[in-house]
């Protein structure tokens, strides 16, 4: 019974107790505690019954190499001991010593074999560039993306052979089990920026990703352009981001109003008039929702369009340029949430210098650029690469009206030569874009230039809405109550409240008024009279605006010009018509490019006169552009020695005409004549408009038009006429016209 409960107690098994408390070093003491008498059991009568053999329970976690017999123990002189584990882990605790079941105190020490081997076994360094990535663009969120993009294109095997090299050699900070996404945020926790850039190359390299190492090169590289370009951006168009200090005129992203861009293309004019009810003019989009500007920064929005040319067109003065100019600020300064690589403005203007020379459409860019010359094609070609180039101003190309997309070399690459004429017309066609997206602003044109191999998106500008309006005056005013009076003055005149739709004749009146309240104090009355506003809003379109389209007209020229449309315009205000169809003016040759496209006066867009027939029509920008022409017209006739109320006259009136010119009193007398014949009132502000022209202000305005100032009395021209008005107005046949009468004298500046 002794022997047989000596060998119950022998036959229990070996406790193996282990720790991983790293490795240590062969030379460390060992320490052999005296071994503790076994257990001796007393035999229950369970046991007598019956009896059980239960296998050691292996560990998961451990590798076991061997397991000794008793046998074995006592060679190795360890009396009682019936199974030995010898335990074999890398780093363990247990990888240097042997235990003992029955005493887990007592450790003898391992010798340690040449042929053991462990996956910390040395290994090789990671080299890092501490020089690459270095550069001043860096930000934390262009860091923790250009990683995560780089990690997110690894395969779910790339992705642990990755994030193995990273705990072999950072094994205090990452482990095999980690996400993407924590990686990324523990590198950039641990390390600096670039050093987090150059262990991520240097782990892909490791593992032989090359693609992938190129890929985030590509991105840092991009980025320190982005950087040094936004940098260029900001000296070229220092205007835009510098701080007025003019406490009359704020900056550009102080005074920026939005503006209204329709997804339509044929809105045709603004029609909102004073007097006149004018009926739509058949056109063939009526105005959709809104565009936010914003969008056309949006990535998304912008290649959901599924063409790579967007045709932005709008009248002069209708705001094209400043949304180009805002686009480029609100990039530059990261207003606006965009994944857009990279925003490049290329005014039409400037590829005048390249002109009569063979250029690839890259050196072009590298030459208005010098931050891009690192920009190489397959850079503009890569499929994370976003770019949109704004082409501003096609109608100020000298050759813009003789495209020739028939016979026009077709080119497919960015580094392709070609002549300059042959390069823009590739840039519509968006051949030599590569993968970035090119907005192209214009007025109305009178030849196409959208070729017709390549979909164009037509988008068109509306200027400014009534909310608009208001807020630009708002914000052009710094000071409150000079900017609520201005919007009161606005308000209480129809007609200039619906020319403020133009965002240049709102930048107009601004101007003067500014100068009303520097000169007069800032309770100075401003002016009544529109007539001096239209004529200034003129000479910017056929002047100012012209320089950069064409060469500039003599006065004689320029005289000749606004006759010839001021009669055209008077022949359809007697109709009451405000817009005429493209062959009534084409055998007339009165509306051509000269007044399309190089003045902007005129609009052309497109109606539908019948159900699947569509034609060009030709309108002024606004009727009362139209009306004031008209009266210009007659005004200049006049200065001619010609009335143009007097169409019937006799040959004697005519030849007396001759020896004794006329009286401009006879003009006005006439026009105040013609205005009340119409009941409808088409010829109210015409009337309004001839009579602000006799007022100095204007006058001189007008110098190089009407020569020398003999012709007019000017005040008692202005006391004989508005002594006749109020003749009128005291008729009681013209009841219901007092009220535009008064307006003609307020023109004149007679109280009324």
């Amino acid at each position: 019974m002794d022997e047989e409960n000596a060998s119950m107690d022998s036959s229990l098994g070996d406790a193996v107790s282990a720790r991983d408390d790293g490795e240590l070093d062969e030379d460390e003491e060992m320490y052999d505690y005296e071994r503790r008498p076994s257990l001796d059991l007393e035999e229950t009568p369970m046991e007598t019954f019956i009896q059980y053999h239960v296998d050691p329970v292996l560990s998961p976690a451990l590798s076991y190499t061997s397991l000794a017999s008793q046998v074995e123990s006592e060679m190795n002189g360890e009396d009682g001991s019936i199974t030995g584990v010898k335990l074999d882990r890398t780093g363990s605790f247990s990888s240097c010593y042997t235990y003992d079941s029955d005493d887990c105190e007592k450790k003898t020490k391992k010798a340690r074999s040449k042929d053991d081997t462990s996956e910390t076994a040395e290994k090789d360094e990671l080299i890092l560039d501490e020089n690459e990535f270095k550069h001043q663009s860096l930000t934390v969120p262009f860091t923790f993306r250009a990683i995560s993009d780089t990690l997110g294109k690894l395969s779910d095997h790339d992705e642990y052979f990755f994030l193995r090299e990273l705990w072999l050699h950072y094994p205090q900070k990452f482990n095999v089990d980690m996400d993407l996404v924590d990686v990324v945020d523990r590198l950039i926790e641990c390390f600096n920026l670039e050093k987090s850039l150059q262990i991520v190359k240097a782990v892909l390299i490791k593992i032989e990703r090359n693609k992938l190492v190129k890929f985030l090169q590509g991105r840092c590289m991009r980025n320190e352009v982005r950087y040094e370009l936004k940098k260029f951006l900001r000296e070229k168009y220092s205007d835009l981001f510098k701080t007025c200090s003019d406490d009359e005129k704020p900056s550009f992203k102080d005074a920026f109003t939005d503006l209204y861009i329709s997804p339509n293309r044929h809105n045709g004019p603004n029609i909102e008039h004073e007097v006149l009810n004018i009926p739509k003019l058949n056109t063939i989009d009526e105005p959709d929702k809104q565009i936010p500007l914003r969008d056309l920064l949006n990535p998304d929005k912008l290649y959901e369009i599924r063409s790579n040319v967007i045709m932005l067109r709008g009248a002069a003065g209708s705001g094209k340029s400043m949304a180009i100019k805002k686009l480029i600020y609100d990039w530059v300064e990261n207003d606006l949430e965009t994944r857009l690589d990279f925003v490049i403005p290329i005014a039409f203007t400037e590829l005048k210098q390249f002109e009569g020379s063979k250029m690839s459409f890259l050196e072009v860019l590298h030459n208005l650029y010098p931050p891009t010359k690192r920009l190489a094609e397959q850079d503009l070609a890569f499929s994370d690469c976003k770019t949109l180039f704004l082409f501003d101003g096609l109608d100020e190309y000298e050759r813009f009206n003789s495209f020739n997309f028939n016979s026009t070399e077709l080119v497919f690459s960015s580094t392709h030569t070609v002549s300059l004429h042959g390069l823009v017309v590739n840039v519509l066609r968006g051949k030599v874009l590569e993968r970035g997206v090119a907005l192209v602003t214009t007025r109305p044109t009178i030849t196409s230039t959208t070729p017709w191999d390549n979909h164009h998106h037509k988008i068109e500008m509306l200027g400014f809405t009534s909310d608009n309006r208001e807020e630009f005056f708002k914000k052009r005013f710094k000071n409150a109550t000079q900017a609520n009076r201005v919007i009161e003055y606005v308000n209480s005149s129809k007609t200039l409240h619906a020319m403020c739709h133009l965002p240049l004749f709102c930048s107009l009146l601004a101007d003067e008024c500014h100068c009303v309240f520097r000169e007069k104090g800032a309770q100075a009355e401003l002016p009544r009279s529109i007539t001096y506003m239209y004529t200034k809003l003129l000479l910017s379109l056929i002047r100012e605006s012209r320089k950069s389209r064409a060469p500039d007209l003599s006065p004689d020229q320029e005289t000749e010009f606004l006759i010839t449309h001021g009669k055209a315009a008077l022949k359809m205000l007697e109709e009451c018509c405000f817009k005429r169809a493209k062959p009534y003016f084409s055998s007339e040759n009165t509306f051509n490019i000269e007044s399309v496209t190089y003045s902007g006066l005129v609009l052309e867009y497109t109606v539908t006169p019948a159900v699947l027939l569509n034609e060009q029509a030709f309108s002024f920008i606004h009727p009362t552009v139209q009306e004031y022409l008209a009266a210009l017209y007659a005004y200049l006739s006049f200065r001619q020695n010609h009335n143009i109320f007097e169409s019937k006259q006799s040959l004697q009136v005519k030849l007396k005409g001759l020896l004794k010119p006329q009286k401009v009193m006879d003009v006005f007398m006439c026009a105040v004549e013609k205005s009340l014949e119409f009941e409808d009132g088409r010829f109210d502000m015409f009337l309004r408009f001839l009579c602000g022209m006799e007022l100095k202000a204007n006058q001189d305005l007008l110098q190089s038009f009407c020569g020398s100032s003999s012709k007019t009395e000017n005040q008692s021209t202005i006391q004989s006429t508005a002594a006749f008005i109020k003749k009128k107005m005291k008729e009681d046949r013209h009841r219901d016209r007092i009220n535009n009468l008064k307006r003609c004298l307020e023109e004149m500046g007679v109280s009324t």
